[in-house]
């Protein structure tokens, strides 16, 4: 098996860790990004109110995208990583710099590799989102998707592959700025652990992969909330003013939601985030990192 393959396979393995620890918190964050203000007060106010009217597998309701599609979304942004972070090795080794096989990147070299990550992550990420958005949001009694399927087939019929791809701009912004962050946090916390206790990647502990994913997840969402909220709002609009539409652009979203609900609307939603970050990031790199460990030990 290559290292390509196996890197993409341990990231499907860290992609579905994420999807089944943080979809709960997910749906919470995203109905207070995308309601009216004033719907609810707070996280616990949003999560009864679902509990309530919606019955406990409506915290998993749209699971079925994020499963399939954030596994891949999460395969790719490791596959990604690791070939860039060769890429940068192989130089550092050329130039006698970076440690042993010169496997010790820099932060502009660790951060390079989170941006390329994310970007290529983010043609991914856009359209599945957009669907998972979309079905998290819709109405419980008078639905206007079936599913994932119906709701791709229905937006792509209506509104073609600029339908589907709504917001893919902040996407693309969200997640260049966000993962070159996130792994240069991750990246640097392990390189850390290694030099202080002298041992390879793979005798790292699996409760420091968890810490570690953990705290990277705190830098992403301190780095890219307000970005993620603007994201929410661009993929549950009108697709046209006919259906509703009230952002003409990302950059109008920003202004009319600063006009009229004000800089506490950006970060909206942001408490059930902070307390899914530890859990969801934990979970997918530990879950890439253990699936590594089984991969390359063939």
């Amino acid at each position: 098996m290559s290292k390509t393959v196996k890197d993409l396979t341990a990231g499907t393995a860290g992609g579905i860790a994420q999807v089944l620890v943080g979809q709960p918190f997910d749906i919470v964050k995203v109905r207070m990004q995308t309601a009216p203000q004033g719907t609810y007060s707070g996280m616990m106010h949003c999560a009864t109110g679902i509990l309530k009217n919606e019955g406990p597998l409506a915290f998993y309701k749209g699971t079925l995208t994020p499963l399939l599609g954030i596994g891949v979304c999460v395969s790719i942004q490791f596959g990604a990583l690791e070939n860039v972070k060769r890429y940068f090795a192989a130089q550092n080794r050329a130039q006698s710099i970076g440690g042993e096989n010169g496997a010790t990147l820099t932060g502009g070299q660790l951060f390079t590799a989170g941006v390329v990550a994310g970007v290529a992550n983010g043609f991914v990420s856009g359209p599945v989102e957009h669907i998972r958005i979309r079905l998290q949001t819709q109405s419980s009694t008078k639905p206007d998707y079936k599913g994932p399927l119906d709701a791709i087939k229905k937006i792509y019929s209506a509104h073609g592959i600029p339908g589907v791809f709504k917001g893919q701009a902040v996407t693309l912004l969200r997640e260049a700025t966000g993962y070159g962050v996130y792994f240069l946090a991750y990246e640097k916390l392990v390189q850390r652990e290694m030099a202080l206790k002298g041992i390879r990647r793979d005798e790292l502990s699996p409760v420091n992969a968890v810490l570690y994913g953990a705290a990277a997840g705190y830098a992403l969402w301190a780095v890219i909330y307000p970005i993620d909220m603007i994201k929410s709002r661009m993929q549950t609009d009108g697709f046209t003013p006919a259906t509703g539409q009230k952002y003409k652009s990302a950059i109008d979203c920003v202004r009319t939601v600063w006009r009229t609900e004000g800089i506490a609307a950006f970060t909206r939603g942001l408490t059930p985030t902070l307390i899914r970050s530890p859990f969801a990031n934990g979970a997918t790199f530990l879950g890439f990192e253990m699936a590594s460990r089984v991969l390359n030990s063939y």
